[in-house]
């Protein structure tokens, strides 16, 4: 991942970055084969760099984090998840735009 704004989750990590964060997260479940995770990755990164300070994004590979998209029912990707104080507010599956991810998030 080349932006600085963007963390990597995995299921080792996932607990104390996203479900125990103070602020909002923003989690995008993708792969490294899927043609449209990568349309969407430089949505994700414009978002983490509007946003930076005031929210966490992140990304967690689904091939390698297999026990954290299966609790939160990955069955599609891109499948985006907005997390509030350690719960799901809002799921997103495919492609979204820029606003409807930070209007999400604010």
């Amino acid at each position: 991942m080349a932006n600085e704004n963007v963390q990597e989750f995995t299921d080792g990590n996932f607990e104390s970055e996203v479900l125990n964060s103070d602020k909002p997260v923003l989690v995008d479940f993708w792969a490294e084969w899927c043609m449209p995770c990568r349309t969407l990755a430089p949505v994700i990164d414009a978002v983490a760099d509007e946003l930076a300070g005031k929210v966490k994004v992140g990304k967690v590979d689904t091939d390698g984090n297999r026990a954290i998209s299966m609790k939160y029912n990955i069955t599609a990707i891109p499948t985006v998840i907005i997390f509030k104080g350690g719960q799901v507010v809002k799921k997103f599956v495919g492609f979204k735009k820029k606003d409807e991810l930070v209007a999400a998030l604010n």
